[in-house]
């Protein structure tokens, strides 16, 4: 059995942007108020006539043109979301149908804003099992559609938007481009973070997430390194979940990824949920800040009180 590596990143963003300042106009809030208490400016909004399996299908149609494939090569597909109104068919299939995949396995992961590295190390570890060659990776949320406008703490958070990875078996004798996976939760401190009620709404206890993240993950952040046989020093780039700038800065500082571009998405696109790792990186290479071969710590943690993160290698 050998290891599997990322062969190719894309993602999208709905074009609606809503700004501070639109923001302004709706609850009592203000530009200077959200940029000093979450570092966002901006977010994408998804329209009525959008849902989660289009955003998905973008995106994961982006990754399959960047890996040169077409839709038959991929025979299994995993979306990562927390958004899915619908019980059945899960936005796997969805998406598979809308990109015209002929027959693979497709299961949706709902492990909030972990979901995109939970969905990540679940694709590693099938291919390496060898019950699939090819998968498509997909972490896609609307959060508007479960965001409280008129909650001005919450609201100012949230955005929408997806990304996507192909992965691939490794050849023989190829070193492995996704480590092993550090994964794990804090299932009694779940209400920190919800989406609960009819409608479903998003709440969250700030300062319980502020203090868990930046005391309780840095030290399970090296300890994905170490999986790797890195030191945070090593890596190239570091890719957290976006979900607020005032979480994502010390968290990299207390990690020590010195050398590392961290990712900074949330400014532009606000807390996407499982849509961030990989749009984030996605953002990355296509600017050029990481190239192929590069060490990435990709770090998920959030809903349920759950973590996952690895290094992977750039494609």
């Amino acid at each position: 059995m050998h290891g599997s590596r990322i062969a190719a990143v894309g993602h999208y963003q709905p074009a609606k942007i809503l700004t501070n300042e639109d923001l302004a106009g709706m609850v009592d809030t203000s530009d200077e108020w959200i940029r000093s208490r979450a570092g966002i400016r901006t977010r994408h909004i998804a329209g009525p006539e959008e849902p989660v399996d289009e955003l998905a299908a973008h995106a994961g149609g982006k990754a399959l043109a960047s890996a040169g494939l077409t839709p038959d090569a991929i025979d299994l597909v995993l979306v990562a979301t927390s958004t899915a109104i619908d019980r059945s068919p899960n936005m796997a299939a969805r998406v598979a149908a809308r990109l015209g995949i002929p027959s693979p396995s497709a299961m949706d992961i709902n492990v909030v804003c972990a979901g995109f590295t939970h969905a990540l190390a679940t694709a590693d570890h099938t291919v390496r099992a060898g019950a699939a060659t090819r998968a498509l990776v997909i972490g896609a949320d609307k959060m508007s559609e479960v965001t409280d406008w008129t909650d001005r703490t919450s609201c100012v958070l949230t955005g929408d938007g997806a990304g996507a990875v192909v992965v691939e078996a490794c050849g023989p004798g190829e070193e492995p481009g996704i480590a092993p996976v550090l994964w794990g939760s804090v299932p009694e401190m779940g209400h920190a973070v919800r989406i609960e009620g009819t409608p479903p709404r998003f709440a969250q206890e700030g300062q319980s997430v502020y203090r868990w993240a930046t005391t309780q993950l840095p030290p399970l952040a090296r300890a994905a390194c170490e999986r790797a046989g890195l030191t945070p020093a090593d890596l190239a780039g570091l890719v957290l979940h976006q979900a607020n700038l005032r979480i994502i800065e010390p968290l990299a500082e207390r990690i020590g990824a010195v050398n590392a571009v961290v990712a900074r998405d949330v400014v532009d696109s606000g807390n996407t949920s499982a849509g961030s790792i990989p749009m984030a990186l996605s953002k990355l290479v296509e600017r050029g800040e990481l190239r192929s071969g590069d060490p990435v710590l990709l770090f998920g943690f959030g809903g349920n009180l759950s973590y996952a993160g690895q290094v992977i290698r750039c494609p």
